[in-house]
């Protein structure tokens, strides 16, 4: 598989309904919450790329551009934007669908960076991902 059938191969997307358990005082996603999912699919997305254990080593930015409100189903985009040795870099979007209309649009984008560990928890070169 080349690298670039790879990436493509490791895209993942998680559908989730935002419930009021999910919300703050203003009836909208917690930001931390939406982190959490962000971090989940990313991790997901790594783990299918590389098929090795990864470990998230930092969020690099995160732009929260529209808040998220309750009643709503949102999409949680995962792609690899960055092959390193031991790292990879990924992209999740989040998109928000409307329930009962086609009303849909990007709210949230961050990049998280991600390493590949071995049993004792040492980076080891992503070996699956540069074939």
């Amino acid at each position: 598989m080349t690298l670039q059938q790879r990436i493509d191969a490791s895209k993942t997307t998680i559908f989730k309904a935002v419930f009021p358990n999910t919300t703050n005082h203003y009836d909208t996603l917690f930001g931390g919450t939406a982190m959490q999912l962000m971090d989940e699919t990313a991790f997901i997305t790594a783990t299918r790329f590389s098929r090795q254990r990864m470990v998230t080593v930092c969020s690099d930015k995160i732009d929260f551009n529209h808040p998220i409100p309750a009643g709503t189903i949102v999409e949680l985009s995962g792609y690899v934007t960055h092959v390193g040795n031991t790292s990879l870099k990924i992209t999740v979007d989040i998109y928000v669908e409307a329930m009962y209309s086609d009303e849909r649009y990007k709210a949230i984008t961050g990049q998280f960076t991600f390493v590949a560990i071995d049993e004792n928890n040492a980076p080891v070169k992503i070996i699956k991902g540069a074939e």
